[in-house]
């Protein structure tokens, strides 16, 4: 593990500069398992977005097949040994995993997000599953903050979606749902796809993400209703990874949510303060000793409500 695990903790700190550091604030068991889950779901996605697009679908076959692989801990890559271990020794459902895979199917297959449902199941797999391993990892004091960490992934990635609305288009995609974009006077705006962001589009594409930025706040507040079933030390480190995120949206608001701005970043200074804030403000204590989850979650255990 001791390969996997400096592997793991390398690609972490290159790969996300938010998550890196909110992620000091765990245990070192937990950080070391944290950086093994994300290795691996960097590694998924890097082999779709590297991919060209007539070779994604089989990249995507690739990747289901070393998942089953991964399960029946016949693999031999470190990293992939060190994921396989948290999964076997954290209890991780494999429809977890199985579910980021869904979600990149979507990216591979180009869908088309007509509603805010279709956006938010897209969320679902793509980070609300993430919060779930999490969740297998830390332990936690009851099932019902099941809930409340798929809330907290699917407002991260809505958040991500916001910030990387003209970089997205760059790419040939659009996660705004056709209904928001319809609201605020961009109807069709997917029909638009390739070329330079349309400049017509830049103030009701603004409107559409405050909205989205709002709901997003809608699932972090949902999302704070399990930290108090988390450990002590959990419970700082999501919370600061929490205020980190939101903090992104609170910069997109303050450039008048224009998209084309450039990507929206929170200084390392204001980071570390959000990380103190998340101190203060963390439980003391839980009320039951924190374990692995025995409920496994659908998509309609969160989205329905």
């Amino acid at each position: 593990m001791t390969q996997a695990i400096t592997l793991a903790r390398a690609e972490l700190a290159a790969g996300s500069k938010s998550f890196a550091l909110a992620s000091r604030l765990f245990p070192r068991r937990i950080r070391d398992e944290t950086a093994l889950v994300y290795a691996w779901c960097r590694r998924a996605d890097d082999a779709i977005d590297l991919t060209p697009p007539g070779a994604q679908p089989e990249a995507l076959e690739r990747l289901r097949r070393e998942l089953d692989a991964i399960y029946r801990g016949e693999v031999a890559d470190p990293v992939l040994a060190g994921f396989a271990q948290v999964i076997d020794e954290r209890e991780i459902p494999a429809a977890y995993p199985g579910g980021l895979l869904d979600g990149m199917a979507m990216d591979v297959a180009g869908v088309r997000y007509r509603t805010l449902a279709d956006l938010e199941l897209y969320a679902w797999r793509a980070a609300g599953v993430v919060g779930l391993m999490m969740s297998h990892v830390m332990g936690v004091a009851r099932d019902d903050a099941l809930v409340a960490a798929a809330h907290l992934g699917i407002a991260m990635q809505l958040t991500n979606i916001c910030r990387d609305v003209a970089e997205d288009w760059e790419r040939g995609r659009l996660y705004l749902p056709d209904d928001l974009l319809a609201a605020h006077g961009a109807a069709g705006l997917a029909d638009r796809l390739g070329g330079r962001f349309p400049a017509d589009a830049i103030g009701p594409v603004a409107g559409a993400v405050a909205e989205l930025l709002a709901i997003a706040d809608r699932h972090y507040r949902r999302g704070d209703r399990g930290v108090d079933a988390l450990p002590w030390r959990s419970a700082i480190a999501v919370r600061a990874a929490r205020r980190i995120y939101a903090a992104i949206g609170g910069r997109i608001a303050a450039r008048g949510h224009d998209v084309t701005a450039g990507r929206a970043v929170v200084s390392t200074p204001r980071k570390l303060w959000h990380a103190a804030a998340a101190l203060i403000t963390a439980p003391l204590r839980v009320r039951a000793r924190p374990r692995i989850p025995t409920l496994v979650l659908e998509p309609s255990d969160v989205l329905a409500r």
